[in-house]
């Protein structure tokens, strides 16, 4: 589990597997900071990885057919403190109050914009891990 007082050390994030150019996307944001990209394309693969690494964050897409927040509700069951960011390109009422419920640290609506993503990244790992690894 994550631990908010821990140093990263190696900084890992998951995110969700997409049929769009996100995982190239957020590579251009990581690789230069020296994170590490790991994608997901299921529930049980979100699982599977959290419970085999050490994970500081994920971003899951709402819109995708892993499901978006039952994913998160997922991860929650296991890794109640991770922090979790979510994209959507419908960022209703509804979303916005389920996300709110399941501790979700940022919704973020599409098309993302990379400096806001990049922006909310760098403020939850400030307040989470005291890292300006996105700064």
């Amino acid at each position: 589990m994550v631990c908010a007082d821990s140093d990263p050390g190696e900084i890992n994030v998951l995110a969700s597997q997409t049929d769009w150019a996100w995982p190239t996307a957020l590579g251009n944001i990581f690789r230069p900071r020296g994170v590490n990209l790991i994608v997901a394309s299921t529930a049980n693969e979100f699982v599977s990885v959290l419970k085999s690494r050490r994970v500081q964050a994920t971003i899951v897409d709402a819109d995708t057919s892993l499901g978006g927040l039952a994913t998160i509700r997922v991860i929650r069951m296991g890794f109640p403190r991770l922090p979790c960011l979510v994209v959507s390109s419908d960022s209703h009422q509804a979303l916005l109050q389920q996300a709110l419920d399941l501790d979700v640290f940022s919704v973020i609506g599409k098309p993302v914009d990379m400096g806001i993503l990049q922006q909310q990244l760098n403020k939850l790992f400030m307040k989470v891990y005291r890292s300006n690894v996105f700064e």
